[in-house]
């Protein structure tokens, strides 16, 4: 029988913990969700306060300062928050699609060649094994790099290079605005091997957390080359199963994954900027309408805080010095409104004390919204910093 499109969202959200928030300590959730996007750094904080029952901001604190936790450039070579014990096999699999990205027309400025780029790694690392600032890296690269375009030479060099970012103590979300870098504590092999070693176990980990899932899903989520995830589904060999019913494309699974029903309830949620689920599909359509595609996807690649009703997207939220506020591209019932709302002042608490207006730098898009915006209601009350 064919998995219907209700079928394959409830599926996702059990994945991904969204039917109901599980008791799990910090690290476990993260490794359950493979990595959690952080090109802002309240992402990950509200991707765990969406998913884990009880989760305490304090304990990803703490194991961004222990380094349980660390966060570097991964997956679609954005920032992402990773198990240290997952980074290496994951940065491991990603390497090809990091150095054919960033090696393009801005490294050429550079005069150089990848190989002399390259040359750069050991001295850079063994600099960056203590925290490294921006201006002190830019400083160690005009003594050693033999070019005057040092600022496309960095931008290769900090996706190719295993660095991590360090946290600060006096941030609100563990890292401030000028990231500080330091060399991964235990560098993983990036040769063409380790990649083919490691991908079928990213394909694995992502199947668990976010299918079932085509080849083009898993190409999105990763940009690894579909070739490439084929021949790593092939090397699976019997711990993936494709769904019978004919689905085209394909759709693959891992055996003993969970499917729920299509009615299955999905609470209501209010997900960060950038939430992996919304990213980690080639079709979207499985929890963001095509209809509202544009007006959460904005024309610079924003993605922007989304409510989330019934398992599917049907506006977008952000915080003021007011409050939370709901923007609905479609007429919610009663019930759903209440439920946001007090999903609202469970945010608020999260937010009160470290970020009343998360956020704050993208608020410009809401004046965007214009006629997509069907209702506009606040959710929650001042926020208290």
């Amino acid at each position: 029988m064919t998995a219907t499109a209700a079928e394959l969202n409830r599926a996702t959200l059990a994945r991904q913990l969204l039917l109901a928030r599980e008791a799990l300590p910090v690290s476990d959730a993260v490794g359950r969700l493979v990595a959690l996007q952080a090109q802002h750094p309240a992402s990950p904080y509200l991707a765990l306060w969406n998913r884990v029952a009880g989760f305490d901001p304090a304990a990803l604190d703490t194991a961004f300062a222990d380094g349980a936790v660390v966060k570097a450039t991964l997956l679609r070579i954005t920032l992402h928050a990773a198990r240290a014990e997952d980074y290496p096999f994951l940065r491991s699999a990603v390497q090809p699609v990091l150095r054919g990205a960033r090696y393009d027309r801005r490294f050429r400025e550079t005069g150089m060649a990848p190989a002399e780029a390259e040359a750069l790694l050991p001295g850079l690392l063994e600099f960056a094994a203590v925290p490294r600032t921006t201006a002190e890296l830019d400083a160690w690269l005009a003594g050693n790099a033999p070019t005057s375009a040092r600022s496309a030479l960095w931008r290769t060099l900090r996706a190719v290079a295993t660095l991590v970012h360090e946290p600060a103590t006096d941030a609100a979300w563990s890292f401030g605005p000028r990231p500080v870098y330091r060399a991964a504590a235990a560098p993983p092999p990036l040769d063409e091997a380790a990649a083919a070693a490691a991908l079928p176990r990213l394909v694995r980990r992502y199947l668990a957390g976010y299918g079932p899932a085509s080849v083009a899903d898993i190409a999105q989520f990763s940009l690894v080359p579909r070739g490439r995830v084929r021949e790593a589904l092939a090397a699976l060999g019997e711990e993936v199963v494709e769904l019978p019913g004919g689905h085209r494309p394909p759709l693959y699974d891992l055996p003993d994954a969970p499917r729920p029903p299509g009615d299955a309830p999905a609470p209501a949620r209010l997900l960060g900027m950038w939430d992996n689920v919304l990213l980690a599909h080639a079709d979207r359509s499985r929890l963001l309408p095509a209809e509202f595609r544009a007006a959460v996807t904005r024309t610079n690649g924003d993605l922007l805080p989304t409510l989330l009703v019934d398992g599917r997207v049907a506006g977008v939220w952000r915080a003021t010095g007011g409050g939370v506020e709901g923007y609905a591209f479609r007429q919610l019932p009663p019930a759903a409104w209440r439920e946001l709302s007090a999903e609202a002042e469970r945010l608020a608490a999260l937010l009160a004390g470290r970020d009343a207006e998360v956020y704050r730098r993208h608020h410009h898009w809401w004046e965007k919204l214009g006629d997509a915006v069907a209702e506009r209601r606040a959710l929650s009350g001042p926020i208290a910093d």
